[in-house]
This record gives C-alpha cells, sequence and structure tokens, in this order.
C-alpha cells in the first residue's frame, strides 16, 4: 500500500494495544503522586508520638516523587519510539505531571520543612513562618501549574538566552526537576523534618527559587536528542558503570548533587550571559 498523493509507501498504524504501554507509564506517574501525598499525611500524623515512623514516610514520599521522574521521562520517550504519541496521551501526561510533580511536592515541601519548627521560637514567629511557608508551597504549585500550560501550548518556544540551534531546551526550568530538587533535599536529610527556624527560611526561599526559575524564560538543557541506542565507546561506558555504581552506594550524595548541578545550570548559563554582554559593551573601539 503506498500514499495516493505522494506515492511514498503509507506508514503502518500501530495496534491499539500499543497505546497502552505508555499510558501505563503515565498511570505509574498520577499514582506515585497519590502515594506521596499519602505518605506524607501519615508522616505528620506521626511525627509526634513516633518520629521513625514519621520519617520512614517522609522517606517513601520523597522517593515516590523522584521515581515518578524516571517515568515521567521514560513514557514519552515510549511514544515517540512506537509511534503512538497522541493529544489524549499528553493531556493525560500533564495532568500527571501537576498531581506528582505540583500537588505531592508541595504538600511535603511545607509539612516537612516548615510545620514542625520549634515552638520555642514563639508562637507569633512559628505563626508567621507558617503562613509564609503555605504561601510559598502554593506558589511552587501555581508556578508549576503555569510551566506545563505554557509548555502544551507553546510550538518551538525560543529561551530569552538562546544556545546552540542544533540542541533542544527547555523554556524554564521543567516541573519535574523542581520536584526532584524537593525530593532530593528530603531524601539527603533522611526525611527527618527541618526544626530550626533559620534552616526553615532558607528551604522557603530554596522553594522560591524554583517557582521563579519554572516560570521565568531561562535556558535548560532537555537532553532530547541523547540517544540511548546509539553505540557507546568503552570509555563511554566505564564511564556511565562508575556512575551507576556511585549512585548505587552514595545515592543521598548523588541525587542531591545531580539536582543542584541541573536547576543551577540555568541560573550559571544566564549569568555568564550577562557577564558577556556587560564586559561586550565595556570594550573600547580604537579610532582611526
Amino acid at each position: 500500500m503506498s500514499d495516493v498523493t505522494t506515492g511514498q509507501p503509507a506508514k503502518k498504524r500501530p495496534p491499539r494495544a500499543a497505546y497502552a504501554l505508555p499510558t501505563l507509564f503515565t498511570a505509574g506517574n498520577i499514582f506515585l503522586g497519590y502515594l506521596s501525598v499519602l505518605r506524607t499525611l501519615q508522616g505528620a500524623m506521626l511525627f509526634q508520638t513516633n518520629p521513625a515512623a514519621s520519617c520512614e514516610h517522609f522517606q517513601i514520599a520523597a522517593q515516590s516523587i523522584g521515581i515518578a521522574v524516571i517515568l515521567d521521562g521514560l513514557d514519552g520517550r515510549i511514544a515517540r519510539m512506537t509511534n503512538t504519541t497522541s493529544e489524549f496521551g499528553r493531556e493525560l501526561d500533564s495532568l500527571a505531571d501537576i498531581i506528582s510533580f505540583g500537588i505531592a511536592p508541595a504538600i511535603l515541601a511545607y509539612v516537612w520543612g516548615v510545620e514542625f519548627v520549634d515552638k520555642s521560637y514563639g508562637p507569633v514567629v512559628v505563626d508567621q513562618l507558617q503562613r509564609w511557608g503555605k504561601f510559598i508551597a502554593f506558589l511552587f504549585l501555581v508556578c508549576g501549574a503555569g510551566r506545563l500550560a505554557r509548555f502544551n501550548i507553546q510550538k518551538n518556544p525560543v529561551p530569552k538566552n538562546p544556545g546552540n540551534p542544533e540542541r533542544k531546551y527547555f523554556v524554564g526550568l521543567a516541573i519535574p526537576a523542581a520536584a526532584g530538587m524537593v525530593a532530593s533535599v528530603v531524601y539527603f536529610a533522611e526525611a527527618y523534618p527541618i526544626t530550626g527556624y533559620l534552616w526553615s527560611v532558607a528551604w522557603q526561599v530554596l522553594l522560591a527559587a524554583l517557582a521563579f526559575l519554572m516560570v521565568s524564560t531561562w535556558r535548560y538543557s532537555s537532553f532530547k536528542e541523547l540517544n540511548l541506542l546509539r553505540p557507546r565507546s568503552p570509555i563511554m561506558l566505564i564511564l556511565m558503570g562508575g556512575i551507576i555504581y556511585a549512585f548505587w552506594n552514595w545515592s543521598r550524595y548523588m541525587l542531591l548533587l545531580l539536582a543542584v548541578v541541573y536547576c543551577g545550570s540555568g541560573v550559571v548559563i544566564r549569568a555568564g550571559g550577562i557577564l558577556r554582554r556587560y564586559f561586550g559593551k565595556k570594550k573600547v573601539v580604537p579610532v582611526g
């Protein structure tokens, strides 16, 4: 069979069962976000009576978000590999993202980082801290939703500081990366909630920064040009093996380092562009 208009062989449509595969990954993403919220609430209820069990719940909540980040990256890649992309899949993926990377990390961020600040700082101070914490956690959620909406409607968006035209970039920090940053910090701290006032303030500053980065127009690498099926050199295989070994033995440190490097990469690239333009204007062109 061939296409009458072009004379080219018609593309064979994938079987209907193939469309279920990426949808299963998206459904798993939704479940992990739901599980994270449940575990966060269970941890909040147990902290006063059983802190050890409470920390276990917070840790599972953070790990659920981390696994959801992996599934989110796989569902789109599998859909493209099997040629089963669809409008339904894209919409479902966005709804899954707002649950797993918007609502779940916002609730975890507030409960873990604000709710259990030591009351000895005084009722007025703690009350104001919690009020700000609720607002900033909500800001994180709203900015994440706005980031998803902008991603869905824009076609070939161009970041404020465009890079190599042959590479693909995200405009602003992707919401899974922001959620991954929240989860990696909780996991690194062994999920024990923040009780110090200054640490809680620093935590809220980080959440506000992530919210800003999501709605910014700064450049972040999407890694969509990365082809995992391409043959690798022996050196690359050794490097990948070393990375896997490091993640296996020092997962808390490696995950936090990965999150900090990626979230900070957009800031570094943007600052570098500003400095280049600033010092470029300072150059004096000789006359004559």
